[in-house]
C-alpha cells in the first residue's frame, strides 16, 4: 500500500500552475526525500495532501483515503509539522502536551517521555521563550507521541543551527530504525535528509523530475570520464542522459543519468570511436541532486 499517492494532481494561482499533474507514489514504511529549490512546489504539494488546499484538477490519496475526506480518524494516524507551525505561545511545553495528549488515543506517555529526554525540552518554559529550534522539536515531539503511521515534515530543518540539525535528524534515523513510520520529509537542501531517505522525489517548477528509491537512482547515475585516442570536437548535441558534457580535446567528462557499461560503451563507440580510457564513478544523492539543480538552473536562464 502506499501511504501517499496523487494522480494527476494541479493546483494553479492564476496564471501560475505551482504543481502541474503531479503523479507521485510514496510506499508506506519508506523515507522519503521531497527535493526541490525554493518555489517549486513542495509545500503546495503537502498543503493540498494535508487537505489545507484544494486541487484544480486530479487527486490526492493519504493512507488510501482521498485527501479531500480525511477525517480524525485519519488525521489521528499522521503527524505533521510545517517550516511556520504555529504553537500556543502562552502554553508552557507541559500545558501544552497536557493539551495534546486527550486528542490521540494512540497516545504513548513512555515514548513521550523517551522524546522529552532526547530532545532536552524544559517542561516548564513557555513556548514563547523558547528558541526556533526548540519550538520545532516540541512540534515534532506533538506529532511523534502518538506513533502516527504517516510523518510529514515541510522543511523541518530551515533556519535551524548546525547543532540542533544534527539533534533533529539523529532523532528521526533512530525512529526509522524501529520501522512501523512512514516520513515524507520537504527540503530544498539535500544535506538535510541524505542520511535518511531511502527514497527520492524531485520537483522542479510543479513538476515531478524524479520519484524512486535512493538505491535504483544511484544505480543509474555515475560520473564519466572518457580518454580518447585522438581530439575530438566538441559535442554540439549530447545523447539523451548525458548531462554537463564537458570536452576538451581527447578528454571528456558528463554525468550518465541511465548508466550500464554496455549502452555507454556502444554511444562512445558509435559517437566518437572506442575509448582508450572509461572511468565511470558513481555518486552520492547530494550529487545527483546537485546535478539535476544545475540542469533546472539552466533551462531557466535560455
Amino acid at each position: 500500500m502506499n501511504a501517499l499517492e496523487t494522480h494527476a494532481l494541479t493546483k494553479r494561482y492564476g496564471r501560475k500552475t505551482a504543481v502541474d499533474a503531479l503523479d507521485l507514489t510514496v510506499p508506506e514504511g519508506s523515507i522519503c526525500a521531497f527535493l526541490g529549490p525554493n518555489g517549486a512546489g513542495k509545500t503546495t504539494t503537502i498543503q493540498l495532501l494535508m487537505n489545507l488546499l484544494r486541487a484544480d484538477a486530479g487527486e490526492a490519496l493519504v493512507l488510501g483515503v482521498p485527501a479531500t475526506r480525511l477525517s480524525p480518524r485519519e488525521f489521528a494516524q499522521i503527524g505533521y509539522v510545517s517550516e511556520n507551525q504555529e504553537l500556543p505561545e502562552g502554553m508552557t511545553v507541559a500545558e501544552f502536551l497536557a493539551f495534546c495528549r486527550p486528542l490521540y488515543p494512540t497516545w504513548d506517555a513512555a515514548f513521550e517521555a523517551r522524546l522529552l529526554k532526547q530532545f532536552n525540552l524544559p517542561l516548564d518554559r513557555k513556548l514563547r521563550h523558547l528558541s526556533r529550534g526548540m519550538k520545532m522539536k516540541a512540534a515534532l515531539l506533538s506529532s511523534l507521541a502518538y506513533r502516527p503511521r504517516l510523518v510529514v515534515l515541510d522543511e523541518p530543518f530551515s533556519g535551524l543551527d548546525p547543532l540542533v540539525r544534527d539533534e533533529f535528524i539523529r532523532g528521526l534515523l533512530e525512529l526509522a530504525g524501529e520501522g512501523g513510520w512512514t516520513l515524507f520529509i520537504s527540503s530544498h537542501d539535500i544535506d538535510e535528509v541524505e542520511r535518511l531517505a531511502d527514497r527520492v522525489a524531485i520537483l522542479d517548477e510543479g513538476k515531478l523530475r524524479v520519484n524512486e528509491t535512493a538505491e535504483s537512482l544511484q544505480a543509474r547515475f555515475r560520473k564519466v570520464v572518457v580518454n580518447l585516442p585522438r581530439a575530438v570536437p566538441p559535442i554540439a548535441e549530447p545523447p539523451p542522459g548525458w548531462l554537463h558534457v564537458e570536452s576538451t580535446g581527447a578528454h571528456l567528462q558528463f554525468i550518465a543519468t541511465d548508466y550500464t557499461p554496455a549502452a555507454l560503451e556502444a554511444q562512445l563507440r558509435e559517437r566518437l570511436g572506442p575509448p582508450a580510457d572509461l572511468i565511470a564513478t558513481p555518486l552520492s544523492l547530494r550529487e545527483i541532486y546537485l546535478a539535476h539543480a544545475r540542469t533546472f538552473a539552466a533551462k531557466e536562464g535560455t
